[in-house]
């Protein structure tokens, strides 16, 4: 399975992580480095994470990672996974 990352992702997570940066620069490698290898592990079981509570469609789950909602998209027929951005998971309620 293909893993794509959509634009709004890749932009949600720079804001991010330069936000995490201010403090430090070590934390914000870090958190980007632990992020990108869970994000992987996506692949192995997909359906693994909770069906996501803010869309009616069984193939978008909700990935929480350190207080962060990762929402993705599974489609079996392209056999993609597609990573629809990262938000705070109070500012995603």
């Amino acid at each position: 399975m293909k893993i794509i990352k959509d634009p709004k992702f890749d932009h949600d997570l720079k804001v991010i992580l330069q936000f995490i940066a201010q403090d430090s620069k070590s934390k914000a490698k870090a958190f980007k480095n632990e992020l990108i290898s869970k994000v992987s592990n996506l692949t192995n079981m997909p359906y693994k994470y909770r069906k996501s509570i803010y869309f009616s469609d069984d193939n978008i789950r909700d990935y929480i990672f350190k207080g962060y909602v990762i929402p993705y998209h599974i489609d079996i027929d392209n056999n993609t996974l597609t990573i629809l951005g990262i938000v705070k998971y109070k500012e995603y309620l």
